[in-house]
């Protein structure tokens, strides 16, 4: 007899996108969605773009202004992809098996197991949608620059990572610590209107120049206006060596891709 495809419903999750207060709806993965993401492990690019539209494709109930992949990456955030991440994790694997913690105080590696349902803490943004925000920062070495944070897209991150590719001191890190940043304006005493740094490229050297303070200042309004909108998956342990208690942020797409090769 030849195989048609199996009568079968997949369990499904719904997920309220933190940052954007969206109502998506993902099922869980099946094996030949397992195999393709297997095949992204060679660069971070290929990594965000496949684990974008993994998500994007498990989406079986979205919102009416999602209309196709463009749309949801002009529209969906990082912190609303973690959330959207941890439900199609949930949905499709339950548990995060295995995931390995380095003691702090007898720095020996031991695994642990936990509901992932147990390690999972949601705040919601405030406002209607977190995507028209943007926040000054005057900085505070720099005088007469600010930085404009935002909270990126998809689409934000995307394009960066491949705009700024074949830059040699653009590496996945940088790149990705510089998308909060909208643009630089410094004031020129002189001048009637400020110098404006608008280009992805122009905001990166800018970033890589500025004082160790001024990045922290930069990050502090992040946090405080933006990055503490999300989902946390936070643990506690106890050594199996020492006993020493640990407080662990688990990495989600880390524990994703472990599971994929997990049998």
């Amino acid at each position: 007899m030849t195989f048609t495809g199996f009568n079968l419903k997949y369990p499904e999750y719904e997920v309220i996108t933190p940052q954007t207060g969206n109502s998506f709806t993902v099922r869980s993965l099946n094996v030949q969605e397992e195999e393709h993401l297997k095949g992204s492990l060679m660069t971070p690019q290929k990594i965000t773009d496949h684990l974008n539209r993994c998500i994007y494709e498990s989406i079986v109930k979205k919102p009416a202004a999602i209309k196709d992949f463009d749309s949801f990456m002009k529209g969906t955030t990082l912190k609303d992809r973690d959330a959207l991440l941890y439900g199609l994790y949930h949905i499709s694997y339950g548990e995060i098996r295995d995931y390995d913690i380095t003691c702090s105080s007898c720095k020996k590696e031991y695994p642990v197991t936990v509901q992932a349902s147990d390690t999972f803490t949601f705040t919601q943004y405030p406002g209607k949608s977190v995507l028209t925000k943007i926040e000054k920062v005057e900085l505070p070495v720099s005088k007469g620059v600010s930085a404009f944070v935002r909270q990126p897209t998809l689409a934000d991150e995307a394009e960066s990572m491949k705009g700024l590719a074949s830059r040699p001191n653009a590496n996945n890190e940088i790149v990705t610590e510089t998308l909060i940043i909208a643009k630089f304006e410094e004031d020129i005493p002189e001048k009637t209107s400020a110098n404006t740094y608008e280009d992805r490229s122009d905001i990166l050297d800018a970033y890589l120049t500025l004082p160790a303070r001024d990045k922290r200042a930069i990050y502090k309004a992040y946090r405080e206006n933006f990055g503490k909108y999300g989902v946390e998956l936070k643990m506690k342990s106890y050594c199996q060596y020492c006993g020493s208690e640990e407080v662990i942020d688990i990495d989600l797409v880390s524990a994703f891709f472990r599971v994929l090769y997990s049998v």
